[in-house]
């Protein structure tokens, strides 16, 4: 049993040795062998680099001699264009040198001329000198003679000369000073024009707002809430009958009246104070009291006008003619009011024909219905000069009175002293300062228009331009305009006033049609 565990020691070592000995043998081999190929490997490189250095000397020296043919080249361009540039500077250079040498030329030649010149000119220097020694020999000489004329010196000469223009400037001193003066006096007057214009307008705008509104005072506050009585039917109705506007605004214990026409406007305030006396505010009462305001409207109208004749002391008018004459208390003209110009015409007139032994009486009288055409002018289409002149003709008024009228605007031309003196009378009435204001006239003239616009179709029963002429309302006749008739009546209207005024911002239309049930209980 040992001895075969001793075999198989034996057999592995003996298997180990050998194996180290081969791999030994196997080791030294292939150190050898890769020496070998290291050696030739080396041998190659050595080889493949000589050759690379060869090739890279011979490289070299194709670029090389490539280098100095490119080299040569270069040069040789280089050279050609300094050449090039070197000739033409060259030639610039003798151009230059040939236009110096002609400019010079042309300075000798200049120089020559001027020396001549300077020559020419001492000699005629020389000759005014000369011929300057003559005139003052020749003026010493005439002034000797003069002298010896005159019996006067020089000195003396000179004080009668310089005393004769002073005689000359202090005239013409004084024309001067008369026309500065003058000139100074229209400056102050154009000056004086513009201060009062300027007052003119400023009082122009104060007098339009006071004569467009009323201020109807009230009790108390909550007099405001019966006035405009339930959801607004009291001052709608109100409204609609006087064709005024209610203004109700945070003003204690007032309500203002707006409207362009002044007879509304008074009916309006009448009625309103009535009311607010009586208590009762009701549609049915406020319609009571509108027509008793406006019976004492027309009551006021017929005392104006017999106020007016007792005034400017003007006998047998007829009674129709003194109510037109009334009704001028409710018109104005260029702001100014038209009764009040009128009796201011007839005084004037009437003066002016007594200071000229003239019938007083007939220029009064004829001044005094000048105007009287405008009372109807809402109503009558034409100029208040023909109105005027076919009311008057219609109520036997004198033929003097009538040709008055007709000139006063110079229409026709006038004929007689009294026609004459009611024309300059009217134009001072008309011209003196804060009389007139035309914008007033143009915004009342506007507002007319529009009423007549809306008035001109079927079925309007009245038409009120209230707001300024911002709002026009339309009352029509249910029998004559239904419902559906009442927008195409509307829109017709707003289309006709868009053609035919000018006018600033937009109107409202607002048509009323209202059905009404009347029976009486017996």
């Amino acid at each position: 049993m040992l001895s075969t565990t001793a075999t198989v020691i034996i057999a592995v070592v003996a298997f180990i040795i050998g194996a180290g000995a081969s791999g030994y043998v196997f080791f030294k081999v292939g150190v050898s062998y890769r020496k070998q190929q290291a050696e030739a490997a080396f041998g190659s490189a050595e080889k493949e680099a000589e050759r690379i250095l060869e090739d890279a000397k011979k490289e070299a020296e194709s670029k090389k001699k490539i280098a100095l043919v490119e080299a040569k080249d270069e040069i040789y361009k280089n050279r050609s264009e300094f050449e090039k540039e070197t000739k033409e500077r060259r030639n610039e250079m003798t151009r230059q040198e040939r236009r110096i040498q002609q400019k010079e030329e042309n300075l000798d030649k200049k120089n020559d001329n001027f020396e001549k010149k300077e020559e020419l000119l001492q000699k005629k220097l020389k000759n005014a000198d000369e011929k300057l020694e003559e005139a003052d020999r020749i003026k010493r000489s005439q002034l000797d003679i003069l002298e010896k004329i005159s019996a006067f010196t020089m000195e003396q000469a000179k004080e009668h000369l310089l005393s004769m223009l002073e005689n000359e400037l202090s005239h013409e001193k004084a024309l001067k000073i008369q026309a500065y003066d003058q000139q100074l006096k229209d400056s102050c007057e154009d000056k004086a024009r513009q201060l009062i214009s300027l007052a003119v307008s400023r009082c122009a705008a104060d007098q339009t707002s006071d004569t467009v509104v009323s201020v109807v005072p009230l009790p108390n506050d909550e007099m405001k809430g019966r006035i405009i009585g339930r959801e607004g039917r009291n001052i709608r109705t109100l409204e609609t009958l006087t064709g005024v506007d209610l203004i109700i605004d945070d003003t204690p214990e007032a309500i203002t009246l707006s409207c362009f026409d002044q007879a509304r406007r008074e009916v309006a305030r009448i009625a309103l104070e009535k009311l607010i006396t009586d208590g009762r505010i009701h549609p049915s009462r406020i319609e009571e009291m509108v027509d008793k305001a406006r019976r004492e409207v027309e009551q006021k109208i017929k005392q104006e006008g017999e106020r007016a004749v007792l005034e400017t002391n003007v006998h047998g008018i007829n009674h129709e003619l003194m109510r037109l004459i009334g009704r001028l208390k409710y018109r104005t003209s260029y702001r100014q009011n038209v009764l009040n110009h009128s009796i201011e015409v007839a005084h004037l007139a009437g003066m002016m024909a007594s200071e000229l032994g003239v019938d007083a009486n007939l220029a009064r009288r004829a001044g005094l219905l000048h105007d009287i055409g405008k009372a109807l002018s809402y109503e009558i289409e034409g100029s208040h000069v023909q109105i005027g002149v076919d009311v008057c003709r219609k109520y036997k008024e004198n033929s003097d009175v009538l040709h008055a009228i007709e000139a006063h605007h110079g229409d026709v031309e006038p004929k007689t002293v009294v026609a004459a003196l009611v024309q300059a009378a009217d134009a001072i009435s008309a011209a003196r300062p804060g009389a007139r204001s035309e914008n007033y006239e143009s915004y009342l003239k506007r507002l007319e228009k529009l009423e007549e616009i809306c008035s001109s179709y079927e079925g309007v029963d009245k038409s009120f331009a209230i707001q300024a002429g911002r709002e026009v309302r339309i009352i029509v006749m249910p029998e004559k305009v239904n419902d559906e008739k009442m927008v195409v009546v509307a829109r017709e209207i707003a289309k006709r006033i868009e053609t035919e005024m000018d006018y600033p911002g937009q109107i409202k239309i607002n048509i009323i049609r209202e059905s009404r049930a009347v029976e009486y209980a017996k």
